[in-house]
């Protein structure tokens, strides 16, 4: 069907595909459940400002984030909009901004009265609860503390050391993604200067399976889409992602849809409550009602690891709807868009066969759904005649997630659903900048194009060897290859999987260099040379000597998941006036470390960052023409090839890609079902964010809208499985990792929670279980870890394993 053809729905549509799928597979006390947001948004927005000591600083900054003239979150990378006004922040960006702006500070006597073994014993919690680090730390291996030093000490013995490794590749320079573009870019320059591409980054552990896997479809790794999109969608999917925690401000958006009509259909194991219904705090009739609105007009919960088959299910559907229609009706336009197929796809052909030999029990196993729900999912999506798909680490951290990612741009390919108003591919990255670190350099595996640029505009000859990625990086760490990790931002050490083996590995290093905000646990685990630089916040003043020498506050940029570039500029006094700014600390690291270089001055370039974008843009002309320029008029959209139907791929168009099999992460397991479950049965485990979480930070151990209170070590079962297997909520199980590699992986001291969720699945939080995924556990593609399949076996603890667990239970 061409953009503007329409087709009436005819008798194909399976029989009762138009049921409320959301109300009638949920108890009515599910129904009964308060919606997410609404006034306990407003509450929690307020107990986090508070207890941090920011009642009014704290709310004035908070009218300034996300804004043209102020700076952007720290926390997810959901879009601002043209002209945000008002409020333009979320729950869950007012806890990240109260976190890093609050009033404690690191007292000099938290490492003069305990050594880093004894801090290793608190929590994620408490570590960050003691406050803002203030002054650079350095590592006393003798007393297994850190002491205080000058950052003149610090960069001239961090330069010293680089200096001695005889090959540049033994060193690993890590960036997170609240690194502004700024940053990276010259993190990137000073890691290729000195002579690798060992670039791993906080985007190979989450959406790095989009990065590599959509390219090879439309030609970018990036979103087809933007938030005016949203307003004329008639139909959003979402695949794997809770928005209502990872990106809270996207419910406003989903709020409006559901308000106009449009349809809302998630796919997730779990029941996630604003998924279900949410009340918008900036909506006087929910605030007023307490009722919100229902968001899912579908909601289907399948087995962990099921989106491949439901999503190839769905395009099954449609496809057969066309064949049957265009065999009674050979003139008929049909339900495909036979044009834009013809015109801008390749593989067609081939696909539309692998799927109509798919058998649909196959099909209905391997997705967890039955074969009703499935075809109702493709009627609604066949229906729609502008349809956006979304997705989030639901996705992207599975064994298969790339080849799930290709299966639902096949499925917007099928209707020229690319490329035209109200429609398009929308991967929801998870941190606020981690999209345009990418773009602007921090890159293992870079391409020529790229690195002959970086050569042309500085003068220098950049490495062409690959370099690691996070998998790769912590790989050489247990080979004893790296001699050197440099963390620009981000908690590493506690973020990856198998942590436990390599932590052990990572005091063997001859250093660690660490910029943070805040303590956490990955400085406690240094090298035998190791230092924590602090830096400043997005929230805080950044002044630099400016242009003329005489200071001036600096603004920095970043790239939200939509692909528009926005200025930051901090509003607050910095936590202490002799914080240095990453851009600031990378700029002297590089100066302690490299020889002088005629054509990069890294004192100018630090002392006004309207310089490096200059640098930026010659580097990426195409991506940032003009860059200071539009950056001064509030920003701008990065220009997509296929929002215009250009496909910059090998065939020169989008292309359809399938798997030769069907299956999903695990398709050597046992089938778990309620007939078979057993105590030896293998589960497959999620490790998901808790809501008072943002990746590793841990602000609190509650989760509202899980209804967990107090612990972060539970693990949700589904109460059928509760009774086949005669357990009770609140008993204590061990989790035991299922592998072939001989290692031996558990976890003790989870309490049971009834959840809604799926038969033969589970769910804990991260980065709690962390130690249960083993590193070759991962998407073949990107290498992302596959930390939302995870297959395990449950051991019920006796009472003298959970007495031993208690101290454990009570720090976390």
């Amino acid at each position: 069907m061409s953009q503007d053809q329409t087709t009436p729905v005819d008798s194909f549509s399976p029989k009762g595909s138009h049921a409320p799928a959301l109300s009638a597979s949920l108890s009515g006390s599910q129904l009964d459940r308060p919606p997410g947001g609404g006034w306990p948004s407003i509450k929690a927005v307020e107990k986090f400002i508070w207890q941090e000591h920011l009642p009014i600083e704290g709310h004035r900054s908070l009218m300034k984030m996300n804004k043209p003239d102020g700076f952007y979150c720290p926390s997810c990378a959901w879009p601002n909009g043209d002209k945000p006004k008002g409020a333009n922040f979320c729950e869950n960006g007012a806890k990240a901004l109260a976190w890093e702006a609050t009033r404690e500070r690191v007292s000099d006597e938290l490492f003069a009265n305990n050594t880093l073994s004894e801090l290793r014993e608190w929590s994620d919690h408490h570590l960050e609860k003691e406050g803002r680090l203030t002054r650079p730390l350095r590592y006393n291996a003798q007393t297994d503390r850190y002491e205080i030093t000058s950052w003149e000490a610090a960069y001239a013995e961090i330069g010293q050391r680089l200096k001695r490794y005889e090959d540049p590749n033994q060193v690993e320079f890590y960036t997170s993604g609240r690194t502004s573009n700024e940053a990276a870019f010259l993190f990137s320059l000073f890691g290729r200067m000195y002579g690798t591409n060992n670039f791993p980054d906080c985007s190979n552990m989450c959406h790095e399976t989009t990065s590599r896997a959509l390219p090879e479809s439309i030609g970018i790794g990036k979103a087809t889409v933007n938030l005016e999109d949203f307003k004329q969608a008639d139909a959003i999917f979402i695949f794997g992602q809770n928005s209502g925690t990872n990106s809270p401000r996207m419910m406003g958006d989903l709020h409006e849809a559901r308000g106009r009509g449009a349809e809302v259909v998630s796919f997730n194991p779990l029941r996630e409550r604003a998924l279900v219904s949410f009340a918008d705090p900036q909506s006087p009739k929910d605030m007023l009602s307490g009722k919100g609105v229902e968001i899912s007009s579908q909601y289907h919960q399948l087995r962990i690891g099921g989106d491949l088959a439901a999503v190839q299910a769905m395009c099954k559907y449609v496809i057969e709807a066309d064949d049957a229609l265009r065999e009674r009706n050979p003139h008929a336009v049909g339900y495909l868009d036979h044009d834009f197929i013809a015109q801008h796809t390749h593989g067609f052909d081939a696909f539309a066969e692998h799927c109509r030999k798919l058998e649909w029990q196959d099909l209905v196993a391997m997705s967890g759904l039955s074969r009703e729900s499935l075809e109702q999912a493709g009627q609604t999506y066949l229906e729609a005649e502008r349809v956006i798909c979304c997705w989030g680490m639901g996705i992207t951290q599975h064994a298969r997630g790339g080849d799930t990612i290709q299966q639902i741009i096949n499925l917007l390919l099928l209707r020229g659903n690319i490329g035209k108003p109200g429609a398009g591919a929308c991967p929801i990255r998870g941190h606020s900048n981690v999209q345009g670190d990418r773009t602007v350099g921090i890159e293992n595996l870079p391409n020529d194009a790229m690195l002959d640029a970086f050569d042309r505009v500085f003068d220098i000859k950049c490495p062409r060897e690959n370099g690691h990625d996070v998998a790769e990086c912590c790989e050489a760490i247990l080979r004893g290859e790296v001699r050197a990790f440099i963390g620009m931002g981000g908690n590493f050490f506690r973020a990856i999987p198998d942590q436990k083996r390599v932590v052990e590995k990572v005091h063997d290093l001859d250093m660690t260099v660490h910029v943070a905000t805040k303590l956490n646990r990955s400085h406690l685990h240094p090298g035998k040379h190791g230092w924590v630089l602090p830096t400043i916040g997005h929230s805080e003043r950044d002044l630099q000597a400016g242009a003329d020498g005489k200071g001036a506050e600096q603004v920095s940029s970043a790239e939200d998941g939509m692909c528009n570039v926005a200025p930051s500029r901090g509003v607050m006094a910095p936590a202490d006036p002799s914080l240095h700014s990453e851009i600031a600390i990378t700029c002297q690291l590089a100066k302690a470390t490299l020889p002088p270089h005629p054509t990069v001055d890294w004192d100018w370039l630090q002392a006004d960052y309207a310089r490096i974008r200059d640098r930026i843009e010659e580097v990426f002309p195409q991506i940032f023409p003009d860059y200071n320029a539009r950056l001064a008029q509030g920003g701008f959209h990065i220009r997509i090839a296929p929002r215009e139907r250009i496909w910059h791929t090998d065939s020169g168009r989008a292309n359809f890609l399938f798997p030769e099999g069907l299956g999903t992460d695990e398709e050597g397991l046992d089938k778990v079902t309620h007939e078979t479950l057993n105590m030896d049965s293998t589960f497959l485990l999620i490790t998901m964010r808790g809501h008072d979480q943002f990746n590793t930070t841990v602000y609190s151990n509650d989760d509202r809208y899980r209804d967990v209170y107090g612990t972060r070590m539970v693990v949700m079962i589904s109460p059928q499985d509760l009774e086949t297997l005669g357990l009770s909520e609140g008993q204590r199980v061990t989790l035991e990792t299922v592998s072939e590699d001989g290692v031996e992986r558990s976890m003790a001291g989870f309490k049971l929670k009834e959840y809604d969720i799926p038969t033969g699945c589970l769910a804990a939080y991260y980065p709690e279980t962390n130690d249960l995924i083993p590193l070759d556990h991962r998407d073949a593609r990107s290498n992302t870890p596959a930390s939302k399949s995870v297959p395990v076996r449950l051991r019920l603890m006796d009472t003298e394993e959970v007495n031993a667990s208690e101290g454990v239970l009570a720090s976390s």
